[in-house]
């Protein structure tokens, strides 16, 4: 069992060795961070995170964010030293009693305790210590509690170089058959198309490519789709089956198709700062990160200067 999760401090590093960071090669997969407050939801994320840990032989890094306020901050240096002793152990005692999992059985469990009140911390962490996936749950409409809440799943999202996994369900286990992923057929995504390929063969789960098409100002013609489909593959180098999918709404567009091809999983390339795809804006993005009840794995799509 995980009872005897050791916490580190900001400088642990894993022990594993020739550990590769992950560019557009999925199909590596040895360390995954799992942000937590010890909500429910969080709990789903864990167990998610493990099914993944076990079928790859990868190991967890559980990462709790105090955030403690200003007036904790702001006494002396005695009085702070103290509560954040207090408030230290008090989440070191909640990481045991949160991981006494049997599901975390035989895979290698440890936790990160920071205070940490910016959601970009969270992706600071996965590349510190290599991860190669974020695992976090969320509510859904809610985001994930009490840190994690509403916006601030989006401000993870937006700000993660580290492709992020988030869990709004329980999951006994997480057989991934089908996956779609959803793009705006612009060259940009190519190497989050490469990604998505390689996380579907990770799993031996099918891969849906599609394209919602909208009627109004951001509708395109089938001609002018078909070159867009063209200049994808030819920059590729490979033949990409991509389904054409016409809905009045990119959003509800997203969860039909995904109802009606029984998707597993929904892959989504971001540009970050744009939201969770490049054809979502405003509050159109956040919805589908949201709302959608399956699991949906987010892409950054990087620029040229990262």
């Amino acid at each position: 069992m995980a009872s005897g999760v050791k916490t580190l401090d900001s400088t642990f590093s894993f022990p594993w060795k020739s550990q590769v960071h992950l560019t557009a090669d999925m199909t590596i997969m040895k360390k995954i961070l799992v942000p937590v407050d010890f909500s429910e939801h969080s709990g789903y994320a864990l167990e998610v995170a493990s099914h993944i840990a076990k079928e790859h032989g990868a190991g967890i890094l559980i990462l709790h964010m105090l955030g403690l306020s200003e007036s904790v901050l702001a006494k002396s240096e005695e009085e702070e030293l103290k509560e954040a002793k207090y408030y230290m152990n008090l989440a070191k005692e909640k990481i045991k009693e949160f991981t006494k999992k049997e599901f975390l059985e035989n895979i290698p469990v440890e936790a990160i305790i920071q205070n940490y009140k910016i959601f970009s911390e969270v992706d600071h962490v996965a590349q510190e210590h290599n991860c190669d996936l974020i695992v976090m749950g969320s509510h859904g409409t809610g985001g994930i509690s009490r840190f994690f809440v509403g916006s601030n799943t989006e401000k993870v999202i937006r700000t993660s170089k580290v492709p992020v996994l988030v869990i709004k369900q329980p999951h006994k286990d997480f057989n991934i058959k089908q996956i779609a992923f959803a793009y705006d057929l612009d060259l940009e995504n190519i190497s989050a198309y490469i990604k998505a390929v390689s996380f579907a063969q990770l799993f031996s789960a099918k891969l849906e490519t599609f394209y919602v098409n909208t009627l109004g100002a951001n509708y395109i013609g089938y001609s002018d789709i078909e070159k867009k489909i063209k200049n994808f593959t030819d920059k590729l180098g490979e033949e990409v089956p991509v389904r054409i999918y016409n809905h009045y709404s990119v959003e509800r567009g997203i969860f039909n198709f995904c109802s009606e091809h029984a998707i597993d999983l929904l892959i989504i390339p971001t540009h970050g700062r744009k939201g969770i795809a490049h054809f979502l804006a405003g509050s159109t993005a956040e919805n589908v990160s949201n709302h959608a009840k399956l699991p949906v794995l987010t892409l950054k799509l990087l620029s040229s200067s990262e």
